[in-house]
């Protein structure tokens, strides 16, 4: 294959269990403020020491940031989904974009450093080749932290969706394209930057967000995007060898540098398309792009500020 080396059924039987799971878990904190707060803050306070206890050469510091940040992420979001604190102060939404760019940069940073390192070989218990397509990548990883809008518009529903009671983080700015540009991205960033994983933290962690926001649950993208990486991220540091190398479950790039290429390369085009129409209408209505929402009159929009109240 030009991304992946053969892929057995097993391997694709486990990709469908990882995808179902994280949609599974995140329709559950969707639905239960209890399941919420046990998986986000009492969970994570009792897998911490063992995460401490365990000496694993495959954990690096990005990967301890980043379980962090992501469940930083969908606590702030649970006091918007669960208080009407953002109500009361506006300047608490603005904590939602600022999470959301920390994690990207944290990426980006993490993108620029394999470039520089110039790694060809095992590191942090993964095959790793870096190149050109770092630097691409990363440029469209900053890109899209530039892009993020409309954050003054994020508001909590509360009430009957898609078959049941669902608490959920609405943001009806967040197009389409932006998800995709983004998703994008962060499968490439995964591929170059953390390629033993890329089929399942790359692939399914993305698809597992994105399938219920463009579908069932429209404007809850960046909600799922943290559940579902909190999950996957404590999984991955109480169980660091379950997809390591050598493992059955373990699905291997190509390490064909012409697949990380057209990965790189189509996550900057989507960017600079984004970019290309994000400006045009900031100039056209004459938007603050750091105050105004940039899409109101979009079809997605509107469907999703329908439910405010």
């Amino acid at each position: 294959m030009f991304f992946f080396e053969s892929i057995p059924w097993y391997n694709w039987v486990m990709w469908l269990v990882v995808l179902c799971t994280l949609m599974g878990l995140n329709e559950l904190i969707r639905a239960s403020k209890w399941a919420s707060l046990g998986l986000f803050i009492g969970l994570p306070i009792l897998l911490t020491p063992v995460w401490l206890y365990m000496d694993s050469d495959v954990t690096s510091w990005f990967t301890w940031v980043k379980v962090y940040s992501a469940l930083a992420g969908s606590i702030i979001y649970l006091v918007i989904r669960f208080t009407d604190y953002h109500k009361k102060h506006p300047w608490y939404l603005t904590l939602v974009p600022a999470i959301l760019a920390i994690n990207i940069a944290e990426a980006v940073l993490r993108e620029f450093q394999v470039g520089i390192a110039g790694f060809s070989g095992i590191v942090d218990g993964m095959q790793y080749i870096s190149g050109g397509w770092n630097y691409v990548n990363g440029v469209a990883g900053i890109l899209n932290i530039l892009l993020i809008c409309g954050w003054f518009g994020i508001f909590a529903y509360r009430g009957k969706r898609a078959g049941g009671m669902r608490y959920d983080m609405l943001w009806p700015d967040q197009t389409r394209l932006w998800v995709i540009a983004y998703g994008v991205w962060n499968i490439a960033y995964v591929y170059s930057c953390a390629p033993g994983n890329a089929f399942y933290s790359g692939v399914a962690l993305n698809i597992a967000a994105t399938i219920p926001a463009l579908l069932w649950a429209k404007g809850t993208w960046m909600q799922n995007r943290a559940a579902t990486l909190s999950f996957w991220m404590m999984w991955v540091m109480t169980f660091p060898y379950f997809f390591a190398i050598g493992s059955t479950f373990n699905v291997a790039p190509s390490y064909n540098p012409a697949a990380n290429w057209s990965l790189a390369i189509l996550s900057l085009a989507l960017n600079i398309v984004l970019a290309v129409w994000q400006v045009r209408r900031i100039i056209k209505n004459r938007a603050n792009p750091l105050k105004d929402e940039i899409f109101p009159d979009q079809a997605d929009y509107q469907l999703v500020n329908a439910y405010r109240r």
